[in-house]
């Protein structure tokens, strides 16, 4: 299953009418059977940043993103991948493109690309430890400062969002417009509003963090846009 890349508008406009279903301490685990279908282009709903993660080790599935259960687990064919939950599907569990590949054959996409649709498997939610790999820094899941204000404040100081986001101020999901720069919440008099370097949400061409797509069925890199 392909979807088409979303433009920064349409990705800041999924971001605010994101519905976040629990900013509990306490995250639910939870388990079970699935089928999985390939996703070709990035984007996350919640504003994740695809420069500062493993876009290949992505989820994209029914379920809203959540302020704990980020990590999960997904097995098929006696083999396993990790997975960052960062979106939702209009209802299939879609996962990477590469991640498909893989469980489906033990190759990566670009080395042996395949076709094919639902593969059986079953997934488990996992400590966000075992993702640190999928993170650039291995610490902090990036937000797009500008449009994932929604979100962050949904959650909670005790989630793991809520100790572990960072904010750049990069304007959309795919790394093309804005600066590579580290912003930081102000202080309560200060208002609300991430404080960065340069202009919050500019639309300035951003050209030294791209963010690679994987063609279905091909297996032919892109960058996303």
């Amino acid at each position: 299953m392909r979807f088409s890349v979303l433009s920064f508008l349409t990705s800041a406009a999924a971001v605010s009418a994101a519905v976040i279903p629990s900013s509990s301490s306490a995250p639910e685990k939870r388990g079970g059977s699935i089928s999985v279908t390939p996703h070709d282009s990035y984007s996350s709903s919640i504003g994740v940043l695809g420069c500062k993660i493993n876009t290949n080790r992505a989820a994209y599935w029914p379920s809203s993103p959540d302020c704990n259960n980020i990590c999960v687990k997904v097995s098929a064919n006696g083999r396993s991948v990790n997975l960052l939950k960062v979106d939702q599907s209009g209802g299939a569990h879609d996962i990477s493109y590469d991640a498909w590949n893989y469980l489906s054959t033990g190759k990566n996409a670009t080395e042996a690309p395949t076709a094919g649709g639902g593969l059986a498997a079953t997934y488990e939610d996992v400590p966000m430890s075992e993702c640190a790999h999928l993170l650039k820094d291995g610490k902090h899941l990036a937000f797009a400062a500008a449009n994932s204000m929604n979100f962050i404040t949904s959650c909670s100081a005790n989630t793991w969002v809520g100790k572990n986001y960072a904010l750049y101020n990069i304007l959309n999901t795919q790394c093309t417009w804005g600066y590579d720069e580290l912003c930081r919440m102000p202080d309560p008099s200060q208002g609300n509003q991430p404080i960065c370097e340069h202009t919050l949400g500019l639309t300035v061409a951003l050209k030294t963090c791209p963010v690679y797509n994987i063609a279905y069925p091909t297996g032919k890199l892109s960058i996303a846009v």
